[in-house]
């Protein structure tokens, strides 16, 4: 079972977007640009302390201790940050001008390069 996989089956157990459905979703986007961080979050989801539903209750968490009267939000990068730190993944890749394709050295490729 692959790790988007194991996330969709996780996410299959809520009804609707929930908050842990949306931690998944996020959870496929930074597997899908940082192939370290799938390996690292692949092992990490076999733990129940581990599932998506956990991460969502760190994020959840965070927007409560901040909330602003009756209102809490947590940001995408807040989202992001969170979920990193839970899982263990190191700052964010992409964020360090570091692209998905690591082997390249991170040197981002043009089309024009090609003409």
């Amino acid at each position: 079972m692959t790790v988007f996989e194991k996330i969709e089956a996780q996410q299959k157990k809520e009804t609707g977007r929930t908050d842990a459905w949306m931690a998944g979703e996020q959870l496929k986007d930074i597997c899908r640009m940082e192939p370290r961080s799938a390996e690292l979050i692949d092992k990490d989801l076999d733990v129940p302390e581990m599932s998506i539903k956990a991460a969502a209750a760190k994020i959840k968490a965070y927007a409560d201790s901040h909330r602003t009267g009756s209102f809490a939000c947590v940001t995408p990068a807040e989202a992001d940050r969170i979920l990193r730190e839970f899982y263990g993944l190191g700052q964010d890749r992409a964020a360090e001008g570091v692209g998905p394709y690591e082997g390249n050295g991170g040197k981002i490729i043009s089309l024009e390069d090609f003409l």
